[in-house]
């Protein structure tokens, strides 16, 4: 695995975490999530540019997006035991299964 994969790959789950700790903020209303927040995602931000260095926008950019999308997904049914149906899970294995068609063309 090349290191701009593993930057790209730290960057979805970073901003993850920041929409963890937005959803936390409660409307930017509580001072740790809502510093936290935005450290994630400037974090999240820093590594994506270097990531993208060696990668094309479109397929690093989606890529990142869809990865994030299922690190949410999780983060919301550990820590915010919010529930999934099997449509959910569905549309979450579509999210994957086209994350790695487009890593793949």
């Amino acid at each position: 695995m090349d290191i701009a994969l593993i930057q790209l790959i730290l960057a979805s789950v970073i901003y993850a975490v920041g929409g963890l700790c937005m959803k936390l903020s409660a409307g930017l209303t509580r001072p740790l999530p809502s510093a936290l927040l935005f450290t994630f995602f400037m974090i999240g931000a820093t590594l994506q540019t270097l990531g993208m260095r060696r990668a094309d926008l479109g397929v690093a950019y989606i890529m990142v997006l869809g990865m994030e999308a299922l690190a949410a997904a999780a983060l919301t049914i550990f820590f915010l035991n919010e529930s999934w149906s099997l449509s959910r899970l569905g549309a979450v294995a579509m999210v994957i299964a086209g994350v790695f068609w487009l890593r793949r063309a």
